[in-house]
């Protein structure tokens, strides 16, 4: 069998992911899959932003487990922007954009 590459090559989590995800290794594309599962189950993903529900489903609720992974996010990207959630509080919602840099943080 061919080596999985790029984000289907299996990387290692961190624990607080792993134990929200339950494995300790899992391809990128795998690790989104398995959170938005858990945000979707949980009904995690706001109805309306500002009132507006056009919105909807754009920003995520940071629950007890999910705030563990958030409070691991400090990066910054190769523009130079940073995504800080380490003081990030249950309740608050991250926009769904910035699962990219969380998943980043989560891992190694």
């Amino acid at each position: 069998m061919a080596e999985e590459k790029g984000l289907n090559k299996p990387v290692k989590l961190k624990a607080d992911l792993a134990a929200l995800l339950g494995a300790d290794s899992l391809p990128r594309t795998e690790i989104t899959k398995k959170l938005w599962d858990y945000i979707k189950a949980n009904k995690l993903q706001t109805k309306t932003v500002n009132g507006k529900p056009e919105n909807a489903g754009k920003n995520i609720v940071a629950d007890a487990k999910l705030i563990k992974i958030f409070n691991n996010t400090k990066t910054i990207s190769k523009t130079g922007k940073v995504t800080d959630f380490t003081n990030l509080k249950e309740g608050q919602t991250i926009d769904m954009m910035q699962m990219a840099p969380v998943v980043s943080a989560n891992i190694e």
